[in-house]
């Protein structure tokens, strides 16, 4: 175990070296962390191999890790903010996601119509298509600062697209499993999904909210806040373990609902301390997300990449894309947020490789579906996640929401 422990430091190490090295070029420091986590990963050098990502200590501090990049977004779900955008949020969330999943279906399916593929299969990519992965876009926004309009918006929706991206992955999952032979989530099951990582998170939210306005000083307030992120966890692992067995609950979901609740017992003011203090630790939390999320990501299959994997990276973004565009100008939301705000939906990777091995799963009596669903997806989520990276950069520059000069990457 602590050769596994000190091969992860090292690689962290080296990741948070790159990041600077990224910063110097003026590129995201998150490029350098998931190249680092790929070239490392077990798929290259190796210095951090399977054995390591598959050990339960590493997987119960990404899980610790995952709640409390979660506290970020939950920061800033507070009520009289959220009632300013109301069903603005809720109206483009929708646009973007079911838009993204009705034109990665449709695409699919219009190909696997002509190939004489199942159809139903073009579902399983565009629930797979429409959800966003949090950290990438997080990590931009906190490494450089950015505000305004378009990251206000992204904030809150990150969290409401992971709730539809939820719903509407294991709906067709269920489904899907009724073709096959594989076993699927029960229907039943996908309301739990979503609410009960959000019951979790608000019961341990509640008291630390009213822990954090007793307490002054920053050690206490820290300890009271990792305090929480761990009980959260903690609890949200053992329903995981003992109660539901076979199903992933959402961690960042747990996290998200912890913060939101406890941001709106105490005050502005104390809100910014607090945030201020965690800063430090959010930071190494992100780095150790997308190290992990580029770990399991294979450079060999760039090379491999066919048809279906472009047309799943070109369908996604025109859904992203377009999709947030016409929810925002239905609902007249600022022009930066209309044109810019796609560009920043676009990181995926993390989600993308958890949900395909589900429907894997479940389609595992048809190993040519298999196939097809992995060598796709385990592609493009190569492909993407550097474009994505780079196009949610560009999408805050063009927003004007990146703060400058940022005198420490000078």
């Amino acid at each position: 175990m602590i050769g596994y422990l000190l091969r992860w430091i090292i690689t962290l190490v080296i990741a948070f070296a790159a990041g600077k090295l990224m910063a110097k070029i003026k590129m995201p420091a998150i490029l350098g962390w998931l190249i680092v986590g790929m070239l490392l990963g077990p798929h290259a050098l190796g210095l951090m191999p399977q054995a390591v990502l598959d050990t339960g200590w590493y997987k119960t501090i990404i899980m610790w890790m995952q709640c409390a990049f979660g506290v970020m977004l939950g920061t800033e779900l507070i009520w009289k903010k959220l009632k300013s955008y109301g069903k603005a949020l809720v109206v483009t969330t929708l646009t973007q996601s079911l838009g993204t999943f009705a034109v990665v279906s449709l695409a699919f399916g219009l190909i696997f119509a002509f190939l004489d593929v199942p159809v139903y299969l073009a579902f399983v990519f565009g629930g797979i298509a429409l959800a966003t992965a949090p950290a990438p876009a997080l990590s931009i926004v906190n490494e450089f600062h950015a505000k305004g309009p378009v990251t206000d918006t992204l904030l809150p929706m990150t969290v409401l697209d992971d709730v539809v991206g939820i719903a509407v992955f294991f709906t067709v999952n269920s489904l899907v499993a009724r073709k096959v032979s594989g076993g699927a989530v029960p229907l039943y099951m996908i309301p739990v999904m979503i609410f009960l990582p959000i019951i979790i998170g608000a019961v341990v939210g509640f008291p630390t909210g009213l822990l954090l306005k007793k307490c002054e000083k920053k050690a206490p307030t820290l300890a009271v806040l990792l305090s929480g992120i761990t009980v959260t966890m903690l609890i949200g692992w053992s329903i995981n373990t003992f109660l539901l067995s076979g199903i992933t609950l959402n961690y960042m979901l747990m996290g998200v609902s912890f913060a939101a609740v406890f941001s709106n017992i105490i005050t502005t003011e104390r809100l910014g301390e607090v945030s201020g203090y965690f800063s430090p630790i959010l930071g190494i939390c992100l780095l150790a997300a997308i190290v992990d999320l580029g770990a399991p990501l294979d450079y060999h299959l760039i090379l491999g990449a066919g048809l279906y994997t472009f047309v799943y990276i070109l369908a996604r973004a025109f859904g992203k894309y377009f999709g947030a565009m016409t929810g925002a100008k239905i609902m007249h939301m600022p022009d930066t947020v209309q044109k810019y705000l796609g560009l920043t939906l676009l990181p995926h990777s993390g989600v993308s490789l958890v949900f395909t091995g589900i429907i894997c799963a479940t389609l595992s009596s048809a190993p040519q579906l298999v196939q097809i669903v992995q060598g796709t997806i385990a592609a493009a989520a190569v492909i993407n996640e550097f474009i994505a990276v780079i196009a949610a950069k560009k999408g805050f520059e063009l927003a004007g929401e990146i703060q400058r000069p940022q005198k420490s990457q000078a």
